[in-house]
């Protein structure tokens, strides 16, 4: 079979993540497989694997991502058995592709909670089918977009980063950052745009009491990193908010921290929170489309009403508080339900089984 996929970008985010994760897999699979991007480069482009075919359609890096020059003469190239878009901007051409490669299998997919774009919305009603990662990202789907049920698939993202760390990495990567052992440690892995929201974040542990010992880690970089360090420098917080940049492999930053936190409103899944949960961190995150999905509400992890910064902070303070065997437990029940929910070998099944369903092709 052969797999196209399109992707804006190779930048640092999880749905670019996602898409070298399924492209390595599908090639390690024995499917000739393109990773077809519109701008070239990015922090990801190095990690795709060399049975990877890989191609960008900008000759040099304009700034657009919406520029797509050739797509068309490049499919028609390739011609592909399925074509799978990836991120906003592909998936504007998902529609098109579809009605100039009839042959094909064109799949749409849904990983945001943003507004879509209108040339997005047509193509949903174009394409043979969509993809999204989370339950409550298919009903918005059949709501506000009228794409019938049947004709959506829900395949939950898959683990990125894990990988058990060496018996000392905890205090070892603590001593690098310089937080002390007893401290509790917040962790947010994520560009830093505006949707992400990591002002919010800042703005909840400002409100902590003094008798409270704590960090907050973002880990990340973006446009909207800066607004978050001078509020930081306004509020005095510098000691306490770490910026630690983007980091290709942040699982050591997983098994230092204690609870992953999360305020970004557009997801439809956080690969942020099932990654935290397979390293055993309970969650805090403010509702969301899909949250409930990433662990398992009111036990490894806890929605917050949007807004509700005292609640937040309560739920936080009361997690830090708990005694050693009560955080054993919550670790270890976390890390079973990602392990088991996010496997990236069921994920990549249930990828390739639709695809077989949708062409006929083995």
């Amino acid at each position: 079979m052969k797999i196209l996929i399109v992707q804006d970008r190779l930048r640092s985010g999880g749905t670019e993540r996602q898409s070298v994760l399924l492209a390595n897999a599908f090639a390690a699979a024995r499917q000739e497989t393109t990773l077809l991007t519109l701008r070239p480069g990015g922090q990801l482009a190095h990690t795709v694997a060399a049975n990877v075919t890989q191609r960008a359609l900008q000759p040099f890096d304009t700034g657009l991502d919406w520029l797509a020059p050739g797509i068309y003469r490049c499919v028609a190239a390739t011609m592909p058995d399925v074509i799978l878009c990836m991120g906003r901007m592909a998936n504007c051409y998902a529609g098109g592709l579809q009605e100039r490669f009839p042959a094909a299998t064109v799949i749409a997919t849904m990983r945001t909670g943003k507004k879509l774009p209108r040339l997005f919305r047509r193509s949903l009603g174009i394409v043979r089918h969509v993809i999204t990662n989370s339950h409550d990202a298919k009903k918005t789907l059949a709501t506000e977009y009228a794409v019938p049920s049947e004709r959506i698939s829900v395949i939950h993202n898959s683990l990125v980063f894990f990988a058990t760390q060496p018996d000392g990495t905890r205090e070892t990567v603590r001593d690098e950052i310089g937080t002390a052992a007893p401290t509790i440690v917040m962790l947010c892995v994520a560009m830093f745009r505006p949707e992400k929201n990591q002002r919010e974040l800042i703005e909840i542990a400002s409100g902590f009491p003094d008798t409270f010992d704590w960090n907050l880690w973002l880990v990340g970089d973006g446009p909207a990193r800066g607004a978050c360090e001078a509020l930081t420098a306004q509020k005095n917080l510098a000691a306490r908010v770490k910026f630690l940049g983007w980091r290709a492999d942040p699982a050591p930053l997983y098994t230092a921290a204690d609870i992953a936190v999360h305020a970004s409103s557009s997801e439809a899944l956080s690969n942020f929170l099932i990654e935290a949960q397979a390293q055993g961190l309970p969650a805090v995150a403010y509702e969301a489309q899909g949250i409930t999905e990433c662990f398992v509400p009111g036990q490894t992890g806890f929605a917050i009403k949007r807004g509700e910064r005292d609640g937040f902070r309560a739920k936080i303070m009361q997690l830090g508080d708990a005694q050693t065997s009560d955080r054993a437990m919550l670790s270890w029940q976390a890390c079973d339900f990602a392990m088991s929910s996010f496997d990236h070998d069921r994920q990549v099944d249930k990828y390739l089984d639709l695809f077989k369903k949708l062409t006929g092709k083995r």
